[in-house]
């Protein structure tokens, strides 16, 4: 019986609302849009947040990745004239053995000699990032192989010229020719193709990968023996020569707990061996924790500021609901004065709010998902529709129309059937 009269009321609420159906479409606008507004903007940054997540992940959570850093002190400039000078600093090959040797926590190292020089295939060049590392990177930097095969122990221990390319590069320089055997010319030395990795894209983002599009990886022995540990570089009219003997070390700990106290340790050591500060530690792991903690910032500031649009399609609704009490004085005295009683009265104005808020939940909901497909679309940005984020916003709306929809409810209850059927 409950349920039968509950039906009948909600129809009846329906066929209410239906008498003004252009007054009931606008007051139903605030709540479509504040929906709508919600999903979207959550959708917005989720897809943003994952984005910087996976980048992060992609880093290796037991990994600590050490770079050099230019010093911008100018003390640490050694020179015999002020046309040429000698700047040197980064991490050193006694710095990889320290680590290998005296701590127990990092169950490998992997160096990385990083040049810049431009290479040849044929009558195409292109600047490429020359990477000299182990076999071991391609273990700790993940990558799918597309083509051939990355660099072996083989190729370490017979210091032989031979080239993994990325996609990027490897599109540049290759385009119309056979990819693997082709014989790239860096600098006056040759190298053969042996594979092609995927290029890591995101580039752009804050979060900087060890790897870029333009990487060419070598074996460091092959590296240091062509291209040695000194740069020279021509600007303005002055010659400026580096020392660098690795720019990069990536420090696999053997489980994550190890992760941040290895971190500690290895700055207090980089602290003693370099104290001109031309060492940078970064965590992935912690970053990992330090971007999930902002996601869920953004969220929330991202849910409150469209939690306003809510906001005032509620008080539309209230608004709207105040004017339709005034109007229906004369209805609640005669229902009151055959019997209906205040609860009744209540239930009624309170299914009407709900009726029209839940039928601009669904359809905030429908503009809520399509906004962040036409987003995707228009501007590339990656965004997210959860399933949270639309119950979020549909349990809100819901919300409103009880909230907001409660006190014309109650107004109307308590009017004095005497003076309501006066009414005109």
């Amino acid at each position: 019986m409950t349920a039968r009269r509950w039906l009948r009321d909600v129809r009846l609420g329906v066929k209410t609302l239906l008498l003004h159906k252009l007054r009931s479409m606008l007051t139903m606008l605030g709540v479509v849009f504040g929906v709508g507004s919600v999903v979207a903007m959550l959708a917005v940054g989720e897809g943003a947040s994952r984005e910087a997540l996976e980048q992060i992940r992609r880093l290796g959570s037991h990994n600590v990745i050490v770079s050099a850093m230019k010093p911008t002190d100018e003390s640490n400039t050694t020179s015999s004239t002020q046309r040429m000078r000698m700047l040197i600093y980064g991490l050193t090959y006694e710095d990889e053995v320290r680590i290998r040797e005296g701590f127990a926590s990092a169950r490998r190292v992997v160096p990385a000699k990083i040049i810049r020089k431009e290479a040849r295939l044929g009558e195409r060049t292109l600047e490429l990032r020359v990477v000299g590392t182990t076999p071991e990177w391609f273990d700790l930097v993940p990558r799918p192989v597309l083509a051939g095969r990355v660099l072996m122990n083989a190729d370490r221990v017979g210091r032989t010229n031979v080239a993994v390319l990325t996609e990027y590069g490897a599109r540049r320089l290759l385009a119309a020719s056979n990819t693997l055997g082709q014989v790239l010319r860096v600098g006056t030395h040759a190298f053969e193709v042996v594979g092609i990795v995927q290029s890591e894209g995101g580039q752009g983002s804050s979060v900087q990968t060890p790897d870029q599009e333009v990487d060419a990886y070598i074996t460091i022995d092959v590296a240091r023996a062509r291209f040695g540990d000194v740069f020279t570089r021509m600007t303005a009219g002055s010659m400026e020569r580096e020392q660098v003997e690795l720019h990069q070390l990536i420090v696999e700990a053997r489980s994550l707990a190890e992760v941040e106290p290895m971190a500690g340790a290895l700055q207090a050591m980089f602290d003693r061996f370099h104290p001109k500060k031309d060492v940078r530690i970064s965590v992935p792991l912690a970053l990992l924790r330090q971007a999930e903690a902002t996601k869920r910032t953004f969220n929330i500031v991202l849910g409150s500021i469209a939690g306003i649009s809510l906001l005032v399609g509620g008080i539309g609704i209230m608004n709207i609901m105040l004017a339709s009490v005034t109007e229906r004085t004369k209805e609640i005295g005669i229902r009151r004065a055959i019997g209906a009683k205040r609860r009744q009265i209540v239930g009624q104005f309170l299914i009407e709010t709900v009726v029209l808020s839940s039928i601009g939940g669904v359809m905030g909901v429908a503009l809520g998902v399509a906004i962040p497909r036409v987003i995707t679309y228009a501007a590339g940005m990656p965004t997210v529709v959860t399933g949270w984020s639309v119950a979020l916003a549909f349990g809100i709306s819901g919300a409103v129309g009880v909230v907001f929809g409660l006190y014309p409810a109650v107004r109307a209850a308590r009017l004095d059937p005497i003076e309501a059927l006066r009414h005109e």
